[in-house]
This record gives structure tokens, C-alpha cells and sequence, in this order.
């Protein structure tokens, strides 16, 4: 079974950047779809990003385009989330997961992934 693991988060002042990295173990991610989504306190999981299998396709939510780049490297079987520019409304756990047998990026809603890591904290403030 496929497993991940997020590092990177930490605590930031607004403007600062972080790298968040997605590492998976179990067998290749290759062949699926991975996204980054944040959950903040008494808010629902929101997706952030996704980056496809096949042609380095991805997606943003509007909330962070132009500030965040995700991007994958499959000899290491990782997938990266470069954070610039951070705000406090970006403070949530982030976390990556498997788009259900799929490659292909989608609405990024949560039902339809699977293998969700543990989840880093990102906490932006001043």
C-alpha cells in the first residue's frame, strides 16, 4: 500500500516561504494523481494543489495561485510544495494524498483520495 510522508512546515513570518515535502513509500506514486490539501481549525479540508502523473500537468486553488509551485520527482518518489509568500490565512496542517487510481487531476475534493499522511503544521504569523 502506498504511504506518505509530509515534512517541511513550521512557523513563518507572513512573506516568508516554505517547502513541504510529500514522500512516498510502498510502491511507486508514478502512476497517480497526488495533491496538497490544509485543514485549519473548525474549517473543512480544503485541496490546495495537484500535480498529474503523466505530463507534469497540475492545479491550483485560487486562494494560492501565483505563490505556491508543486512539483514531483519520481526517482525519488516525492512530490514538493514550494510556499511563498505566505499569509496567515494560510496556517492549516497540510497534507498529500492519492487521487483514487486516477492520473489524471480533478476537483481535488477529498472523498476522492486516498493514503493520506500524517500531515505538517504550517503556521504563519508575526
Amino acid at each position: 500500500q502506498l504511504q506518505f510522508v509530509e515534512s517541511g512546515g513550521g512557523l513563518v513570518q507572513p512573506g516568508g516561504s516554505l517547502r513541504l515535502s510529500c514522500v512516498g513509500s510502498g510502491f511507486t506514486s508514478d502512476y497517480y494523481a497526488i495533491s496538497w490539501f490544509r485543514q485549519a481549525p473548525g474549517k473543512e479540508r480544503e485541496g490546495v494543489s495537484c500535480i498529474g502523473s503523466g505530463f507534469g500537468s497540475s492545479k491550483y486553488a485560487d486562494s494560492v495561485k501565483g505563490r505556491f509551485t508543486i512539483s514531483r520527482d519520481n526517482a525519488k518518489n516525492t512530490v514538493y510544495l514550494q510556499m511563498d509568500s505566505l499569509r496567515p490565512e494560510d496556517t492549516a496542517v497540510y497534507y498529500c494524498a492519492q487521487r483514487k487510481y486516477s492520473g489524471l487531476c480533478g476537483g481535488m475534493t477529498p472523498d476522492d483520495y486516498l493514503n493520506w499522511g500524517q500531515g505538517t503544521q504550517v503556521t504563519v504569523s508575526s
